[in-house]
């Protein structure tokens, strides 16, 4: 197995890291290799585009259905005879 050292860690960030491994009974160590494991293990890229993100995110609230406009044919062009 291999080791990482973490220099520069911010203290309050160390202190999450403590809380949240005493509350799943683990070491900080062990809750460390977890959460690394967790973060890497995950798909890089995002499922689908912004859209479809976007989609994802509020289809649980039921969504939203906009009124679409009426589209007329718009005017005529001028004429610079």
């Amino acid at each position: 197995m291999a080791s990482l050292i973490i220099r520069d860690l911010d203290a309050a960030v160390k202190e999450r890291l403590r809380v949240r491994a005493a509350r799943n009974r683990r070491s900080m160590e062990e809750e460390a290799r977890i959460i690394l494991r967790n973060a890497t293990s995950q798909r890089s890229e995002p499922h689908g585009g912004v859209g479809s993100r976007i989609h994802q995110r509020f289809a649980k609230d039921g969504g939203v259905e906009l009124e679409l406009p009426r589209r007329d044919l718009g005017r005529e062009p001028p004429d610079f005879k």
